[in-house]
């Protein structure tokens, strides 16, 4: 496998990790939230559930917000903006299952079981309810949360997330089909490998992920019947350039409720869910975005109140 395939693999199959100094100039974000000093958590620790130990960090005060990494990530991934919540909220962030400091164990690897396991750490940490935000892999196990367990998720906010494997671009399919361990020898130089190491439990178990991520990418699913069971508020957030087709966003949003007739002069027909798309961001760098906190954080918030043009125009 020569390593151009390799990374156009893993990069249309899953959310890879920045390297630090990876960017030219050119292409650094003009905006930055990445702290001088990181952030400590609060408390950390590992949680039992379901035959494995689960990685779990809090981070700041106030209300629950359980934030979730994508593929081939771990908490980490959220260092840059991870502050600009933490001022506002009580942020809980887990390594989910094979990923970071949570090992992969011998259980089978699905979205709807990580989603059982969510509402278990969020009640074993002793909260009834929490607001979830999840991107990519972690928006997968977000979505589960809130289907399975719709009783633990006040909001929920859903980035670079899709409902159906048909809403990836149609070459993506056969790349991520190939995705397994036979990748694991080309990637020693590579910052997804280089961060596993750095924090995994067991190191040598990087080529079982690439193999559990692979298993779990080749099969199909469709959640469309389930997402109109979702009676909590919903946002979603994509890069204009990200790895779902922007019919895909849309009829997602659709499904949600949103986007089916004009909101009205009173905004009396103003869905409670929300669309958002970052202007200049993919897949591969949305989860870091200052945008990302700036766009979420009133949703999250509940404040839907905005100036009418009567407002405006008496000032």
């Amino acid at each position: 496998m020569s390593k151009t395939l390799l990374f156009a693999i893993l990069a249309s199959a899953v959310a890879l990790i920045a390297a630090p100094g990876a960017q030219s100039e050119e292409s650094k974000p003009a905006m930055t939230t990445e702290p001088k000093v990181p952030l400590k958590p609060e408390k950390s620790g590992l949680l039992p559930i379901d035959g494995l130990n689960y990685y779990y960090a809090i981070y700041g005060q106030g209300e629950p917000l359980l934030l979730l990494h994508g593929g081939l990530g771990s908490t980490d991934m959220f260092a840059p903006i991870l502050p600009k919540f933490a001022e506002h909220r009580t942020v809980i962030v887990v390594d989910l299952q094979g990923h970071g400091r949570t090992a992969l164990g011998e259980r089978p690897f699905s979205l709807e079981a990580m989603g059982n396991d969510m509402a278990v750490i969020v009640r074993a940490l002793g909260y009834d309810q929490v607001d979830v935000m999840g991107y990519s892999l972690g928006g997968g196990v977000a979505f589960r949360m809130a289907v399975q367990h719709p009783e633990t998720v006040g909001r929920l906010v859903l980035v670079s997330t899709g409902y159906a494997a048909n809403g990836f671009y149609d070459e993506m399919r056969p790349q991520q089909a190939q995705v397994s361990a036979a990748a694991a020898p080309f990637m020693k130089d590579t910052p997804m490998y280089k961060s596993y190491v750095a924090v995994a439990p067991h190191p040598e178990d990087f080529p079982k992920l690439l193999d559990a991520l692979g298993n779990f990418m080749r099969n199909d699913y469709d959640f469309s019947a389930e997402v109109p069971k979702l009676k909590m508020p919903v946002m979603l957030v994509y890069g204009d350039s990200d790895m779902y087709k922007p019919e895909h966003e849309i009829k997602f949003f659709q499904l949600l409720g949103g986007g089916l007739k004009d909101a009205g002069w009173m905004r009396e027909n103003l869905s409670q869910n929300r669309l958002a798309i970052i202007p200049n961001r993919t897949h591969y760098d949305v989860f870091f975005a200052p945008e990302l906190a700036i766009t979420t954080l009133p949703f999250l918030d509940g404040v839907t109140k905005v100036k009418t043009w009567d407002e405006i125009v008496s000032e």
